[in-house]
């Protein structure tokens, strides 16, 4: 998955989070990490606030750094009825995201809308929160524990044409032993040796993540609320590479 853009600056499989209070905080953190990733993230909280031009801030911020080509993550977790999830995810088209997250539980049919409507799109289906812990999963009445869970709501997923898993890093290996090689799994919950856990629950390091079967490693905090999230980030790629 590793690539580089000079001999000594490695891109990593990292897709960081945009949880930016502006757009032009977003835009100072696009252009500072897309020489390092493969990907930058726009969620929910920023997507609801800014709507296509958080993308497109993204996106040009990416470019102006010298990577066009960077991929857009948009993780908006889409869960409703199969028509309602259908035309949301026909409403973001024009962005061309690369990943589009929708709920795994939200069932076959909506999943399948949502690939129906976003063909050469990644629908990426969230399977259990990182959030959550096994008292969590057992509050809300989902059937645990939470590996069996996530394996069960990913293989429903690829079945109905989800083409990426998100899963936490501690179940990540038990996913790729079941959903075909070409299937993306994404893990947030990463961390690296002695960063903050924040709200997270299940994580792992970035290395342990990768050699678990991941492909794609979701990190916010730890890049972008460091004081230079350019060195934090090419800090973990750099690690990364020496992995590989």
């Amino acid at each position: 998955m590793s690539s580089t853009s000079s001999a000594s600056e490695p891109v990593a499989p990292i897709a960081v989070a945009m949880d930016a209070p502006s757009l032009s905080v977003l835009g100072e953190w696009a252009a500072a990490v897309a020489p390092v990733v493969s990907t930058l993230k726009v969620g929910l909280e920023v997507f609801s606030r800014d709507g296509a031009a958080a993308v497109e801030t993204a996106r040009f911020a990416a470019a102006a750094a010298g990577h066009p080509d960077i991929d857009i993550f948009l993780d908006l977790k889409l869960h409703d009825i199969p028509a309602t999830v259908r035309g949301a995810a026909h409403a973001v088209s024009v962005l061309a995201p690369a990943y589009l997250t929708v709920h795994a539980a939200g069932g076959s049919a909506m999943i399948a809308a949502a690939a129906q409507a976003l063909p050469n799109t990644r629908i990426t289906a969230v399977t259990v929160l990182t959030s959550l812990s096994e008292d969590d999963l057992a509050a809300i009445g989902l059937a645990g524990p939470s590996q069996a869970a996530v394996v069960r709501l990913a293989s429903l997923a690829v079945e109905a044409g989800a083409r990426a898993i998100v899963c936490s890093p501690q179940e990540v290996a038990a996913v790729r032993a079941h959903v075909p090689a070409d299937i993306t799994l994404i893990t947030p919950g990463v961390r690296p040796a002695g960063a903050s856990l924040d709200d997270q629950q299940r994580v792992a390091t970035p290395e342990q993540a990768l050699s678990d079967g991941a492909d794609l490693l979701v990190i916010g905090r730890p890049i972008t609320g460091a004081d230079d999230p350019r060195a934090a980030a090419s800090t973990i790629a750099s690690t990364l590479a020496r992995r590989s």
